[in-house]
């Protein structure tokens, strides 16, 4: 891993981002593959996008939700 992965992770967690949302950020910046449609949410959605993208720009959004 890399310093920017760690980094992101810490601040959406000091920022109380979405559980949700940082699972799917961390598994798309990973490239795991996604979760079942059914076990998906909006939150993680979006996650999965922006970490794919390796944005990191976007999770305030999900914060205290």
């Amino acid at each position: 891993m890399n310093e920017e992965y760690y980094a992101a992770i810490d601040k959406m967690e000091k920022a109380n981002v979405s559980r949700d949302y940082v699972v799917g950020w961390a598994s798309g910046y990973l490239q795991n593959p996604k979760r079942e449609e059914q076990r998906t949410n909006e939150a993680y959605d979006a996650g999965y996008s922006d970490g794919e993208s390796k944005n990191d720009a976007n999770f305030n959004t999900w914060a205290g939700k």
